[in-house]
């Protein structure tokens, strides 16, 4: 019961409790992933079970991603998502044309600063206790690369298509396109549908996994 399962998670669900079902379903302990997904977020986990596969996680986790977005202009969160408090309003409604404009300059290489409400760790401790206890730090910015393509625009709602590499905030990049556009922005869908050569339309929902054995890659 080893082996490499991709999942299709659903909203409102953490990687945490993935685990915990995939633990349970296949009596196997050491249980990872490649790549997490905020509970918002629906779509590919690439699930790591077993030893042999969990010591991979590194090798999986470097690999492109890519994502299917929502942003909703017209407001910012202080956790840069749907889920978070409103703390800045604006009633500019962005042309096509200024939404084009914006998506070009964010292409290719760039540096992105990672959400107060992350795991990421600086000084040992994750960035969402720090929030959550009211307290916000200075955050260095990291460099990413992503390509973004306008699926359609009709607003408040900018949705698009993202590919982008190892540690890219699809959160940030809502956030800090709404202050480009000068109308605020936060994410409020997100969904995943490669994560390096696996795609979405390999994966699997839990209720799938319930019917006969379960459907391991590389098992």
């Amino acid at each position: 019961m080893e082996g490499i399962l991709l999942i299709d998670k659903p909203k409102g669900m953490n990687a945490f409790k993935l685990v915990s079902i995939l633990r349970k379903k296949t009596n196997v302990k050491k249980v990872g992933h490649a790549g997490t997904l905020d509970p918002l977020a629906t779509g590919l986990m690439v699930m790591l079970v077993g030893k042999k596969f969990t010591r991979l996680s590194d090798t999986f986790l470097t690999k492109e991603k890519a994502y299917q977005a929502t942003i909703q202009l017209g407001s910012a969160t202080n956790t840069y998502d749907q889920e978070g408090e409103v703390t800045q309003q604006s009633d500019v409604v962005p042309t096509l044309q200024e939404v084009e404009h914006v998506i070009a300059s964010f292409q290719g290489d760039q540096l992105q600063v990672p959400p107060m409400f992350s795991a990421k760790k600086m000084g040992g401790k994750k960035l969402y206790d720090l929030a959550r206890a009211g307290i916000e730090i200075e955050r260095p910015a990291q460099k990413v690369h992503v390509e973004i393509a306008l699926v359609d625009y009709s607003y408040p709602y900018l949705k698009i298509d993202v590919k982008c590499s190892k540690g890219t905030y699809i959160r940030s990049l809502a956030h800090d396109m709404g202050m480009q556009l000068k109308s605020y922005g936060h994410l409020s869908d997100l969904r995943r549908t490669l994560s390096g050569t696996f795609s979405i339309e390999q994966a699997h929902t839990l209720e799938q996994l319930s019917d006969g054995p379960l459907p391991f890659i590389f098992g």
